[in-house]
């Protein structure tokens, strides 16, 4: 690689990593408070999703084993 291409190649990621910084600089973050609501709603919608999949699961499993094998 040429001189110029790898000066280009380090102004790239110069560029990059001060215009990255620039942009965290904007971003508004939650307080500890909205951290602490958001984590327990994603958990509590986590949790509301694995009985609901459990529950079609099991149905499902219990369907095919009345239904196409013959109940055993």
């Amino acid at each position: 690689m040429t001189r110029a291409g790898v000066a280009k190649k380090s102004r790239f990621r110069l560029r990059f990593f001060s215009s990255t910084i620039a942009e965290l600089k904007k971003v508004v973050w939650p307080t500890r408070q909205e951290a602490i609501r958001l984590t327990i709603l994603v958990l509590a919608v986590c949790i509301a999703l694995a009985v609901v999949l459990g529950a079609l699961d099991y149905g499902f499993a219990r369907l095919v084993r009345d239904v196409f094998l013959g109940g055993g």
